[in-house]
């Protein structure tokens, strides 16, 4: 066992160049040689978490499995490692003052003038070194939100430069940067990553390790000027051209010895060589599909993917599994209700209906869901997706007018979904939910079975509402069947119609636990059915 190493990717000249695929394309790599690695995401915002950010402003909430609301980024970390992160993985500017002005309010500062510096850097730095100390990983690696020179970030790369300081050795500090390709020109320019670094150094930090995000190959001119304008070796110059798939990246790096040179920087002695040969299997399979399958996800936020992200890498690792290509056709819910007779369209083979909040798009989904159910096409709800299935169903085949959930509308006469009883209390918004993970007994002779084999599961959820037990008896008896229940509370987790060629809605979130290691069985099964229709 090495003493717990620190990795800092931090990023330049424009934001969405990929630190965190680089972080977990790292980590990949130090997995592979036999290291235990974590990942973790500070952010520079003032939310103290994403769970009440809007969608359209930071993509996906994802959940990890005790609970915390976090940065899509760490579905990245998970899906790419295949170790689960915590509460301790994502760290937000407002997390860190709540905590310091908390610490204040105790009286745990004696008196003193609480600063940025030392007392917010302070809690900075003990949220990057808690999971080293509490779980002994080999390497952190922590990656900084926002780009180099915003304002926000300026704690955060202090914080890095106090570290670096104190841990010698032990740091190394890689920054993420974008080489532009100007084509009147026809050239690389590199200025802005001279600039980028520039202002690194002067918040007193020297990047070890320069990865350049390019459209184009960098050329040894151009490493050796981004060598000596940033005060690097040319073999610390990393070249990260556009991939075709995310995944792809892991393989990218290794080629550019990205795990050598932070092994040399931070003089450890590699363990081993790194085995990706699983990894160089499932890049394959993704990219020689044997087939293909249309499957039209219904939701709110279509037109931003990142919204769904974890669904649409569930899809692919569920396609590499099958050697199958899974196109998504994107179909935004208010759409259909005002599309004439809801019709899709005729390639379509299965229907995903999304999870979500609130009344926009609503009736939408529904629609969607009474499209599957009728023309017997493969259907998987997800969280508000199974929750419009069972509100369906009440209204069009139990002839319950009117049906829906309380939360759409309070005075329904059939409330087939109801706020759960722990959260009719509650008022404040964020970290309230259900959240995390929970068990689920699973029942026999089932789609929900057949997919995982386990008669007890664990998944996670994110809601405040829940099947209203009351209707249990008009579902059974009207053909819907409950797969999976919630051995401790009784909570409806999966439903499903039997006499149908595959309609399983679960009302947690199985997209969250998918890896390229691991893909999700459900995700698997349901493009399964759906490559039968074209049989």
């Amino acid at each position: 066992m090495i003493p717990t190493h620190y990795i800092f990717v931090t990023g330049g000249v424009t934001s969405s160049l990929g630190k965190g695929i680089i972080s977990s394309s790292l980590a990949v790599l130090l997995k592979a040689r036999g290291y235990s690695v974590a990942i973790q995401k500070l952010d520079p915002y003032i939310n103290i978490d994403p769970g009440t950010l809007n969608p359209y402003e930071h993509g996906e909430c994802y959940v990890t499995e005790d609970g915390a609301e976090t940065d899509l980024d760490l579905g990245h970390y998970e899906r790419f490692t295949n170790v689960f992160t915590s509460q301790a993985n994502n760290v937000t500017t407002g997390r860190v003052y709540k905590t310091v002005i908390e610490k204040e309010r105790h009286g745990d500062y004696l008196g003193s003038t609480v600063q940025v510096i030392p007392h917010i850097t302070d809690e900075i730095k003990r949220r990057i070194e808690i999971l080293g100390k509490t779980n002994e990983y080999d390497f952190v690696i922590t990656e900084i939100g926002g780009t180099v020179g915003d304002i926000e970030s300026l704690p955060f790369v202090e914080s890095i430069r106090q570290m670096k300081w104190e841990l010698g050795n032990r740091a190394v500090v890689i920054h993420l940067t974008y080489i532009p390709y100007l084509s009147a020109a026809g050239e690389l320019k590199t200025k802005p990553t001279q600039h980028s670094v520039k202002a690194m150094l002067q918040q007193g930090v020297q990047p070890d390790i320069i990865v350049c995000r390019t459209e184009h190959p960098i050329t040894e001119s151009i490493r050796s000027k981004i060598s000596l304008f940033c005060n690097i070796t040319k073999d610390c110059v990393i070249e990260s051209i556009d991939a075709s798939t995310i995944y792809q990246v892991p393989l990218n790096m290794r080629s550019e010895k990205l795990d050598v040179q932070v092994l040399r920087k931070l003089n450890v002695q590699p363990k081993q060589e790194a085995d990706l040969s699983q990894w160089e299997d499932f890049v394959y399979r993704l990219n020689n599909p044997k087939q293909e399958v249309k499957i039209a996800l219904v939701g709110k936020y279509v037109e931003l993917h990142d919204a769904y992200k974890s669904i649409s890498e569930a899809f692919i690792h569920a396609g590499a599994v099958l050697q199958c290509k899974v196109k998504i056709k994107w179909i935004k819910a208010e759409d259909l209700e005002k599309t004439e007779n809801n019709a899709f369209p005729d390639d379509i083979q299965g229907i995903l209906v999304a999870p979500g909040f609130g009344q926009r798009g609503i009736e939408g989904k529904i629609l969607a869901v009474k499209y599957a159910r009728e023309h017997n096409i493969p259907f998987f709800g997800i969280c508000l997706g199974m929750q419009c299935a069972v509100i369906e169903f009440a209204r069009n085949v139990l002839n319950l007018n009117g049906a829906n959930s309380v939360e759409m509308d309070k005075n329904t006469p059939y409330p087939v979904i109801d706020i759960m009883e722990e959260q009719k209390k509650i008022t404040n918004m964020g970290g309230t939910m259900r959240l995390g993970s929970y068990p689920c007994d699973v029942k026999k002779g089932t789609k929900l079975f057949e997919a995982y084999h386990l008669e007890r599961i664990n998944e996670r959820h994110r809601h405040r509402y829940e099947f209203n037990d009351a209707f249990e008896t008009q579902f059974s008896d009207g053909g819907m069947i409950f797969s999976g229940i919630n051995p401790s509370s009784d909570l409806v987790e999966a439903i499903e119609i039997p006499n149908h060629k595959y309609f399983v809605g679960v009302q947690f979130h199985p997209e969250y636990k998918s890896t390229v290691e691991n893909p999700h069985p459900l995700f698997v099964s349901f493009v399964k059915a759906a490559l039968s229709v074209s049989d």
